[in-house]
């Protein structure tokens, strides 16, 4: 879909797909302040259209850009799981920080259990060894219904108040 004829209905789709609410983009476009007119305004469909266009034009061009800077960084997958396991082993002191010529060790890394923990981590979230888990605390509340009639309100609300 090409731009909006109305140039004040293109700069206002433009302004919506940068996240603007719907009135600043109103005023941005060059309209007179109207949160209801600019309500009008982002529910018609050509509009909606075109900032489903331009969000999926930043969308494919985030990709290429994205993957242009993977292959020209030489970045891969294995490149990344090599380098974390080098990390581990280094933070757990299983390498030696240099060896000279003769391939005796020169110096010794220094213990970091959290480097290590983390880099282990990202392997494993990698690898889909760990489920994200999320604490829900939900209030249980127990109502009662019933269809007899209450004879004594105060009786009742002792019978059934919630304990704590």
């Amino acid at each position: 879909m090409p731009p909006l004829d109305n140039q004040r209905h293109e700069r206002f789709a433009q302004e919506l797909a940068k996240g603007f609410a719907a009135d600043k983009a109103y005023e941005t476009a060059g309209f007179k302040p109207n949160r209801g007119n600019a309500a009008t305004l982002k529910q018609k469909q050509s509009i909606s259209n075109r900032v489903s266009e331009i969000l999926a034009e930043r969308e494919s061009i985030h990709a290429q850009a994205t993957a242009e800077a993977i292959k020209s960084t030489a970045l891969t997958k294995e490149w990344i799981i090599q380098t974390l396991m080098e990390n581990v082993a280094r933070a757990m002191q299983a390498t030696p920080v240099k060896t000279d010529d003769e391939g005796e060790a020169i110096g010794e890394y220094q213990y970091q259990g959290s480097v290590a923990n983390r880099a282990l981590e990202l392997l494993g979230k990698e690898l889909g060894m760990f489920i994200e888990r999320t604490e829900n605390q939900n209030v249980n509340t127990t109502y009662v219904v019933s269809s007899d009639p209450v004879d004594n309100v105060e009786d009742w609300e002792r019978e059934h108040a919630p304990k704590h």
